[in-house]
């Protein structure tokens, strides 16, 4: 039975951006999975752990491209999205998860720790002689984008142009996007694909040691990469690599700032990083909702879902859950077990957590032994309007 709650978004739009944690618990009072209409498209949202849980893995829960196929406006986005691995379903996502995850594997996240240390290090070491940074624009932004660039072969001076698109397109997938940054992120698409392009017939003439050149060869069982699946998984990995890496490190460290008595844990014991980057990842997920549609009529948890209803689900909200993690509102770096779901769960886990991880592990673990006296600039800081994606404007600190 599909019943509406009819005030579904707080008095003022800013109190939801700011802090959404009451609202996911006031569905899920109601019931793990609730109907609302807090979205222009009502549907499902699932903000028990346990209900997302089986959702996630559930492949009768299908992805769809953000833009419809028979849409004839934003074709740029609507093309490059539709060859994105992260909107394919079975069979075509098993198949393009196994090409690209042969060649981009944890092994190869590893070897880059060197390189991560390395930037964080110059990073930082521009700013010692200074009294404030934006983590966000200073530090988390560049470091994501010198590192993906690495990964796939960007040259140096062309890496500044990676948080403009990232920022641009990540905005076209989330639910609170508008005609104009439809527009404007379709603009920026042909401007990235084309520069990607370009990238792409260079590494076929001259092969490098990057992503880009192994998976123009990488070749399993008779099949590989056509040239837009190629592209399309070089832009995805440009807007996943930035806005996942850069939230979870710049919200990661508002958290420890907001806890000086963890963060002094952490300084004495660096052991306890690995533990404390699980626990930022449930506390302040980067991404807050995912969504599906049912392929068919379905019944979880008495609610009957029926064929082609929206579910969103709340990733935020299942890792807040206090059926699943005790006491969820306290942050605890030592918390075992941590089984949350901001990585996702089932075939769509995200690709590219390990390397979100150990930039994340790497950059907090310097940040937090940097200087002594790290403060907030402004205890309220601002969150960016989206819904599906927990992502600071800035996060301004000041030190001695």
């Amino acid at each position: 039975m599909k019943t509406i709650l009819k005030q579904t978004i707080p008095a003022s739009p800013l109190d939801f951006f700011h802090n959404p944690y009451p609202l996911y618990d006031r569905f899920r009072s109601i019931h793990p999975i609730h109907w609302g209409n807090l979205l222009k498209q009502p549907g499902w949202y699932v903000t028990g752990y346990e209900e997302a849980k089986m959702i996630l893995k559930d492949t009768r829960f299908i992805n769809r491209i953000p833009l419809p196929l028979a849409s004839k406006k934003y074709d740029e986005l609507k093309n490059i999205q539709n060859d994105m691995m992260l909107f394919k379903n079975q069979p075509d996502h098993k198949r393009l998860r196994f090409l690209v995850s042969n060649v981009f594997t944890p092994k190869t996240v590893d070897q880059l720790r060197p390189y991560i240390k390395q930037t964080v290090n110059e990073l930082l070491v521009s700013f010692q002689n200074k009294k404030t940074m934006d983590i966000v624009s200073d530090f988390a932004f560049p470091l994501a984008s010198q590192i993906i660039a690495k990964i796939l072969g960007v040259p140096r001076e062309d890496r500044y142009r990676f948080r403009e698109w990232a920022s641009s397109s990540i905005q076209t997938i989330d639910f609170t996007r508008s005609r104009k940054v439809l527009d404007n992120g379709n603009a920026e698409m042909l401007i990235i694909r084309n520069y990607f392009k370009e990238l792409i017939m260079k590494r076929k003439v001259r092969p490098e040691q990057d992503l880009i050149s192994l998976l123009i060869k990488e070749e399993q069982q008779g099949d590989r990469l056509t040239d837009d699946e190629l592209l399309a998984a070089c832009i995805l990995l440009v807007i996943a690599g930035h806005e996942t890496t850069v939230n979870l490190i710049s919200n990661s460290m508002l958290v420890l700032l907001k806890h000086p008595q963890q963060m002094m844990e952490l300084k004495e014991n660096p052991l306890l990083m690995e533990r404390a980057v699980e626990e930022f990842l449930r506390y302040e997920s980067p991404t807050q909702m995912t969504a599906r549609v049912a392929s068919e009529d379905i019944e979880i948890k008495k609610k009957k879902i029926n064929k082609g209803d929206q579910v969103y689900i709340l990733l935020g909200a299942a890792n807040r859950d206090p059926k699943q993690f005790h006491e969820p509102y306290l942050l605890d770096i030592k918390r075992e077990p941590n089984q949350h779901l901001a990585f996702g769960y089932g075939s769509h886990f995200c690709l590219g957590a390990p390397l979100a991880r150990l930039e994340a592990q790497i950059a907090l673990q310097s940040l937090s032994a940097w200087k002594d006296n790290l403060q907030l600039s402004d205890p309220e800081v601002q969150w960016r309007k989206l819904i599906g994606f927990r992502s600071l404007k800035e996060l301004n600190i000041t030190f001695d």
